[in-house]
């Protein structure tokens, strides 16, 4: 895999008075869209188990469940190779990008969480080929990360790094609430409630994420690998994962 080493001006903040800043923070929107056709509607990353097992009942048990894994698993393992995806990208270094991306893998502890982050990651390679990203292409025939794929459209689209961080823990927050929704279920709102609490989060886990280092990158959320081993065998299901 060739990364792309296009000159592309960056920034660590947005400046909402620069046109170039505004299409940045466009360009994130764009990527974080539950419009972006990538599926990921379809896993529920062991809540769908957690909840039949009564671990998740309420509101309340749905913003611990959420809100820890975000910061003991999304928070930890995710983001920190997140960003160093990016900077990978960023300084054309083609074998760090190879090594992050499979080492994002290898910790998938289950076959469906590595399924659905495989799967994830081949469907924003197609939509970032059809956005004129040919970086991307390779990726379609490769098991990649979604945080991968991620990283270059963040790269590509001079997304600074803290914003793509950020972006990337809301999509999968709100992905997760939904799913809440459905499987507790909760209310409208609740579900709102439960974003702005998660979202109110966000920047704290961010930043510690950008903190670690290589050493300390890992997974801490026992609960979640659990629930989607014991999801792979439960009777009735609405969710892949």
């Amino acid at each position: 895999m060739h990364p792309d080493t296009s000159r592309t001006r960056h920034t660590t903040t947005f400046d909402w008075g620069s046109p170039s800043e505004l299409r940045a923070l466009l360009h994130l929107l764009h990527l974080v869209s539950p419009a972006l056709p990538l599926g990921g509607y379809a896993y529920s990353q062991g809540l769908e188990y957690a909840v039949q097992a009564g671990w998740v009942r309420d509101e309340s048990t749905a913003h611990d469940w959420i809100g820890g894994i975000a910061r003991a698993a999304v928070g930890t393992l995710d983001l920190p190779i997140l960003l160093r995806l990016y900077r990978a990208w960023r300084d054309g270094n083609a074998e760090a990008i190879e090594a992050w991306n499979a080492k994002l893998l290898a910790a998938r502890e289950t076959a469906e969480l590595r399924a659905e982050d495989h799967n994830l990651g081949a469907a924003l390679a197609r939509v970032l080929e059809q956005l004129d990203m040919p970086h991307a292409r390779p990726w379609r025939r490769t098991p990649a990360a979604l945080a991968t794929l991620f990283s270059l459209a963040a790269f590509r689209w001079a997304i600074p790094e803290e914003a793509a961080l950020a972006g990337y823990l809301w999509a999968w927050s709100e992905n997760q609430v939904l799913c809440a929704l459905r499987l507790v279920p909760l209310g409208q709102s609740a579900g709102q409630r439960l974003l702005k609490r998660l979202g109110d989060a966000i920047p704290e886990v961010v930043s510690r994420a950008s903190a670690l280092e290589d050493a300390q990158i890992c997974v801490s959320a026992f609960g979640q690998p659990l629930a989607s081993a014991l999801h792979e065998t439960q009777y009735t299901r609405l969710f892949r994962s």
